[in-house]
């Protein structure tokens, strides 16, 4: 086990990112009584949120709302939303993330973006008494460039500012970053209604931004015509799980989406997977797949995911899966190679432990480039996290994560068992389960 209680309990332990499991771990930590210096990039909290507060999340408040940061405010008088309601991404930060974050005890900076972590006087090379060594927190601030001492860093800067590009082979595609492309979900019936009306849209991606993003343009007043493309063929598990999945809002949006792409109010291109983009004189842009299909379209919209940054870590001694990106103990229960399955095995500091003592990644960035993770799991690995660094090593293991099943997994029988996924026979131990077992 590592040494969690190294350094000088006076420095405090940064926390990177105050979205919804930052800001959990800073609770945790104060409630171990830990000092938490929460860094956001941005200029209020939970700014990543902000971006998509017109989407309305398929999990209601119980699981977006963490026990012991609950607990904290209600001390200051807050009262909890209904627990069955589903919240939009605005008023899960009106509601719960501003609160949280306006406590004073929280410790946020805003507007300090992280760009480098290491070692004080130990680059990434050298060794002895590098476990000893408090964190050098490099922030850069109103321009300036200043240093802070920690004795424990959690990355929780999630991975919404680095979105997968529209090219299939991981990297953006010629053309690309000419066209009038945007990322993730815009607000076409809000905010950026008057860039999609009328026009004809294409969106790219299988998942459930893609399907968010498809089902607002098609509540369009002013519509155009709508495209969807697919990088593989579209199969039964495409849509998710529907009536079977564990929460009812994520098989429900699943649903609508495929009747919305039987109804023939989209045109699906399937598979299609993009080799090129070239803008026309007239502004719309022509986008070719690599087998020589090609459309043109007025705007595109990439929603295929997103993927973790790993730029400031440098001077860190990672441990990464070479394809997930995550711990390679975490990899195999995510990897959607081997499984669909939008739940995974409890884990939490032991899976999520890089070689580099006292620094962890925690939230939606901890998963690497896997899909499919829920803000409950970021409150329960922040929970361990916490406690081990606190030296409460029976509370750091005894984790219990219960996860709504999918109803989808479309595993090859034996790799997932060989990996322990969640499509194989659940072990004796596990609290949690999926895809009907």
């Amino acid at each position: 086990m590592p040494d969690a209680t190294h350094g000088s309990p006076a420095l405090p332990v940064v926390v990177i990112g105050a979205g919804p499991v930052g800001l959990a771990a800073a609770a945790h930590l104060l409630a171990r009584g830990m000092t938490p210096l929460v860094l956001e990039a941005g200029a209020a909290a939970a700014a990543s949120v902000r971006h998509w507060g017109h989407v309305r999340m398929f999990s209601p408040w119980r699981f977006n709302v963490d026990g012991v940061a609950r607990a904290m405010l209600e001390r200051h008088g807050w009262a909890a939303p209904d627990p069955d309601g589903y919240p939009t991404g605005a008023e899960l930060v009106a509601r719960y993330l501003q609160p949280l974050a306006a406590l004073p005890e929280i410790g946020l900076r805003l507007g300090a973006r992280v760009v480098g972590v290491s070692r004080r006087g130990h680059d990434l090379m050298r060794d002895d008494g590098r476990a000893l060594a408090p964190f050098i927190v490099q922030v850069a601030r109103d321009g300036d460039i200043t240093e802070i001492a920690a004795q424990a860093v959690l990355d929780c800067s999630g991975t919404w500012g680095r979105p997968n590009p529209a090219g299939a082979h991981g990297l953006a595609v010629p053309g690309e970053a000419a066209a009038p492309v945007a990322y993730g979900i815009p607000d076409v019936l809000g905010r950026d209604r008057a860039h999609y009306a009328g026009r004809s849209v294409l969106v790219v991606g299988s998942g459930h931004s893609a399907m968010n993003a498809v089902l607002e343009l098609a509540a369009r007043p002013e519509r155009g015509e709508l495209l969807w493309a697919f990088r593989r063929p579209v199969s039964a598990a495409t849509f998710g799980g529907g009536a079977a999945d564990g929460l009812a809002e994520r098989g429900a949006l699943g649903a609508r989406a495929q009747a919305l792409a039987a109804g023939g109010a989209v045109r699906m291109l399937a598979p299609f997977a993009i080799g090129s983009m070239a803008t026309l004189p007239d502004g719309r842009v022509r986008v070719t797949a690599g087998d020589g299909q090609a459309v043109t379209v007025e705007r595109v919209i990439v929603a295929a995911g997103f993927r973790p940054d790993l730029s400031f870590l440098s001077e860190l001694r990672l441990g990464l899966d070479p394809a997930v990106q995550s711990t390679p103990a975490l990899a195999p229960l995510i990897d959607p190679n081997i499984h669909s399955c939008g739940t995974v095995r409890p884990h939490g500091e032991a899976e999520l432990r890089h070689p580099e003592p006292n620094f962890w990644i925690a939230g939606m960035k901890s998963y690497g480039r896997a899909p499919t993770f829920l803000m409950t799991t970021g409150h329960e690995q922040v929970r361990s996290i916490a406690a081990a660094l606190a030296g409460d090593w029976a509370a750091a293991r005894e984790v219990r994560l219960e996860l709504p099943e999918t109803g989808v997994c479309s595993g090859a029988p034996a790799a997932a068992a060989s990996a322990g996924s969640c499509c194989a026979p659940t072990p004796a131990l596990v609290v949690t389960k999926c895809c009907g077992g």
